[in-house]
């Protein structure tokens, strides 16, 4: 059997011939960042890829999460999911926000509407949500508790690029939305971010804040950073856009064969996809059960030693984390589904350049636990 390391993803290049044009065209206007002719057309033809009104580009998707954060001026309390990548709760900080923890919905792992009306006090100012995996929040009942309690919703849906539901893309929910181009996504720009928005007025805003702040050459209002995204980064997004349909549709391939494998594997559980008309097929998460020989770190260690990388995404827990560890909301008693399914989930290696042969391998691999048991039943039946 082959030994050859399977990471949990892998970043798609497009053909490097297909990108060269890009980078002699940044030669030829020796224009590198700034908003340059790379980075317009990116934006224009990612928005209408996504079927976006308006989209900001950045330099990474943290920058465009505490950007939007500061468009919005939201001051005290933002509840957000302890059941997250750490750049989300970071942002918070960066913009001198209070996170509050609230609890995640079992099936989704998404932030339960419930949890979040609950958490809610005087100090209050937004719901920073995430699209876990791709799969959309319950946006209706968000917006409801938001409507009702004078609350402003960003989304961060790094997870989420190219998502669907009935109403069309899911970024254009909320107030606003964050993705992440960094290379471990769906779509990368080696690094990158971005903010979708739904007026003009937002857009302009949001681009004086990831360039300093600078309305013109002589006048500066508001202390804004430098969050732009450079001509050799969008250049990646250009040579990479025609490919993306194919990508995501090989990553379906994936998902389709490892749930029909996992059908007949008691204790692993992959996330059903909700509530979604197009999916991204970004991440491949099994729920490890009681029914399962070994236990998620027990696998997840098996599994390593065969050279296939998985991840505990998300362990451990942001409220487990130091730096938030002290806050109210972070106590394990209050967030009760989010402290098991950290103890459970595991991400399957899941990206479009993965042979058949490597998928087999991975799907042996998850099996080989369950044939050991069931031998091990015969063998105790038969003395």
């Amino acid at each position: 059997m082959s030994t050859e390391k399977i990471h949990v993803t892998q970043p798609f290049l497009p053909p490097l011939e297909e990108f060269l044009p890009y980078v002699e065209e940044i030669w030829r206007n020796r224009m590198l960042t700034n908003g340059g002719p790379l980075h317009q057309r990116l934006e224009h033809d990612l928005a209408e890829y996504l079927g976006v009104k308006h989209l900001a580009l950045f330099n990474n998707g943290t920058i465009a999460l505490i950007t939007a954060l500061q468009a919005l001026d939201l001051k005290g309390e933002v509840i957000t999911t302890p059941f997250s990548f750490v750049a989300t709760a970071n942002a918070l900080i960066w913009h001198k926000n209070t996170p509050v923890f609230a609890d995640i919905d079992p099936v989704t792992l998404n932030l339960d509407p419930a949890s979040i009306e609950a958490a809610i006090t005087p100090r209050t100012s937004a719901i920073l949500p995430v699209h876990c995996y791709g799969n959309p929040c319950d946006m209706e009942a968000i917006r409801d508790i938001a409507d009702r309690h004078g609350l402003k919703v960003i989304y961060d849906a790094a997870h989420a690029f190219g998502v669907h539901n009935e109403a069309g893309s899911i970024l254009e929910r909320g107030d606003l939305s964050t993705l992440s181009l960094h290379a471990t996504k769906v779509f990368n720009t080696f690094e990158g971010g971005a903010v979708i928005c739904r007026d003009v007025e937002m857009k302009t805003r949001i681009d004086q804040l990831k360039n300093f702040g600078i309305i013109d050459e002589t006048t500066i209002t508001i202390a804004g950073s430098n969050g732009k995204m450079s001509e050799i980064h969008a250049a990646m997004g250009l040579a990479q856009l025609p490919h993306i349909d194919a990508c995501i549709a090989r990553r379906g391939e994936i998902d389709a064969a490892y749930r029909a494998a996992l059908k007949d594997m008691p204790g692993l559980t992959p996330l059903p996809k909700l509530g979604q008309t197009r999916a991204n097929y970004a991440y491949f998460p099994v729920i490890v059960g009681d029914d399962y020989p070994l236990d998620r770190d027990a696998l997840y260690e098996v599994l390593r030693e065969g050279n296939i990388l998985t991840r505990r995404y998300f362990h451990p827990l942001l409220s487990g984390l130091p730096m938030y560890s002290d806050l109210l909301s972070a106590a394990p008693s209050g967030l009760p589904v989010a402290t098991a399914m950290a103890q459970r989930v595991l991400c399957l290696p899941i990206f479009p350049a993965m042979t058949d042969s490597n998928l087999h391998r991975i799907i042996d691999a998850l099996r080989a636990p369950l044939q050991d048991a069931h031998r091990s039943r015969l063998r105790a039946v038969g003395a």
